[in-house]
């Protein structure tokens, strides 16, 4: 009796123990873990359009645009995403992501998005901004010491954009990080008349090709190169958001990629979104192709390297490159679904399903246009572009949108005052004067029916 009595507390205790166990099990993980793991298994908030106020037949409109392109020979296929009031209301494929091997388009292929990789870039170092880790008007020499003690070309940009580099004069001041930012900085790309052949020869490229080496490696070479203006006077589409890729790996102490991964994809549900792809799912990436003048879409083949003037870009390089080159203006690949997560919390003020990335305050000085007049067609943010006046409206859309593209024919628009947003994306370049992205855009705005 007593050794059943015995058997039977430690059996109850066995139970209790388990109990507790299982409870802790279910009890919701604290803080930033919980509202990560709940993002990361988030499915897509969807509606029908006249839930949101558009109408279905018109945004068919969308369809029939991208199908007359594919029918017309002008490009392969694409897929478009337009959402509203936080709403998926249009996510749909048209055409074929390898036209040759007859395979059809999806919405969950995965797209190089190129230049759509700078407004994420972006957000990163706004992240460490409001970490109190750098300031915007801090110089980035501070952080990379290469960049003090800059030249600047004579004359300068825009009173001289065509000669060749001649004679130099010092810098009247530092590059800061806002003018990184802002593409203010006298930094330019590859392709620009009066630097690219110094860019070309010390390596320096777009980081699209298939890179041996570091992009710190090559933003220290970057830096040896003169400037185009001085920091601050124009505006100059440039590899400034590179050097921020950079300068994100200094101030937090870890690589581009596992920085975006751990503080920005994870907790946003954005599982596709990265610079390289694991082999298994290298078969999920469209075609890419060309369509240079005077001739007809041609495939761009694994392991080829094309010209587009004087910038090299191959398509391979999200799943054959080395996969050490991470490059913060140009280098991610994602799919249209991950980026609405990331245009959703945007819009959404910097947060999306409890995760908070950003404070609204931080969002709002994104998307206000800080170049004062200096890009010729339209204004310019913290890492977007933005339909800052009336004159910059040339087509349907509002004031307050901000938005960029790819290199690939990739286009995205965040406009907060029809809460509204729209992703198209293909994989073209050159595109020979196609503007379907600009039409896809048009086509969801005239779908606005309240």
């Amino acid at each position: 009796m007593r050794i059943d009595k015995s058997r039977a507390l430690m059996s109850r205790a066995l139970g209790c123990v388990l109990i507790a166990l299982v409870g802790l099990a279910l009890v919701p993980l604290p803080g930033a873990a919980q509202t990560a793991a709940v993002a990361a298994k988030a499915a897509l908030p969807t509606a029908s359009p006249e839930a949101v106020g558009l109408s279905s037949q018109r945004l068919e409109r969308i369809t029939s645009a991208i199908q007359k392109s594919v029918d017309e020979g002008h490009l392969a296929g694409g897929v478009t995403l337009v959402a509203r009031h936080g709403k998926v209301i249009y996510l749909k494929a048209v055409g074929d992501a390898d036209r040759e091997a007859k395979k059809p388009m999806r919405t969950d292929h995965i797209f190089r998005i190129c230049s759509m990789t700078k407004p994420i870039t972006s957000v990163a170092v706004m992240m460490l901004y409001e970490e109190g880790r750098l300031m915007l008007n801090q110089p980035v020499a501070d952080f990379i010491p290469e960049f003090k003690n800059m030249k600047v070309l004579e004359p300068p940009v825009p009173q001289d954009r065509t000669s060749p580099a001649g004679a130099l004069v010092d810098a009247k001041r530092p590059i800061t990080i806002r003018h990184l930012l802002t593409h203010t900085s006298g930094l330019a790309y590859q392709d620009n008349a009066r630097v690219g052949k110094l860019y070309r020869d010390a390596g320096i490229d777009g980081g699209i090709t298939h890179h041996k080496d570091t992009v710190g490696d090559a933003m220290k070479k970057l830096a040896a190169q003169p400037l185009l203006f001085q920091p601050g006077d124009a505006w100059e589409y440039s590899l400034s958001v590179d050097v921020l890729g950079y300068l994100v790996e200094v101030v937090s102490g870890m690589p581009l990629d596992r920085f975006l991964h751990e503080r920005l994809f994870e907790p946003l549900g954005m599982n596709d979104t990265s610079f390289y792809v694991p082999k298994e799912k290298a078969a999920r990436f469209p075609r890419a192709y060309s369509f240079f003048p005077g001739k007809r879409l041609e495939p761009i083949l694994d392991g080829q390297l094309l010209y587009d003037g004087n910038s090299a870009y191959t398509a391979d390089y999200p799943y054959a490159a080395p996969g050490t080159y991470f490059s913060g203006g140009g280098g991610l690949s994602s799919t249209p679904e991950d980026y609405f997560r990331f245009c959703q919390m945007m819009l959404n003020g910097g947060h999306l399903n409890g995760v908070r990335i950003l404070s609204r305050k931080s969002v709002e000085l994104m998307s206000q246009d800080h170049v004062q007049g200096k890009r010729l067609d339209g204004g310019f943010g913290l890492g977007f572009g933005v339909v800052s006046e009336p004159r910059f409206l040339t087509e349907l859309g509002s004031l307050g949108t901000y938005d960029w593209a790819g290199f690939y024919f990739t286009r995205f628009i965040i406009d907060p005052k029809e809460d509204l947003i729209v992703i198209f994306m293909s994989q073209l370049h050159p595109d020979n004067g196609l503007r379907l992205d600009h039409k896809v855009i048009g086509l969801a705005y005239q779908a606005i029916s309240d």
